[in-house]
């Protein structure tokens, strides 16, 4: 951004969905002055369980089966995902 560019105001959205489809086709810099950014505080943020990466097993199952993604437990997700994958690639 320019030195004395004044930061476009960030629009209001009507939802979630709204406001991610506006932010992957704008650029932040455009809207926020990142040199005034400060690190966020999150006090009673608790610490996760789930595993952190690209896909969890049962993000991985949904997509695969969206129709049995609700009643799915996780040895079920688990052995959904090996025969596919078995049957995918043998």
């Amino acid at each position: 951004m320019a030195k004395n560019k004044r930061p476009k105001p960030v629009p209001k959205f009507a939802n979630e969905a709204a406001e991610r489809a506006f932010w992957e086709k704008n650029d932040s810099t455009a809207y926020l002055d990142w040199k005034k950014a400060q690190p966020a505080v999150i006090p009673n943020l608790k610490p996760s369980s789930a595993k952190a990466g690209r896909y969890t097993s049962q993000d991985l199952h949904n997509v695969l089966f969206p129709k049995k993604a609700a009643k799915a437990t996780p040895a079920d997700v688990q052995e959904a995902i090996r025969t596919y994958i078995r049957k995918r690639f043998p």
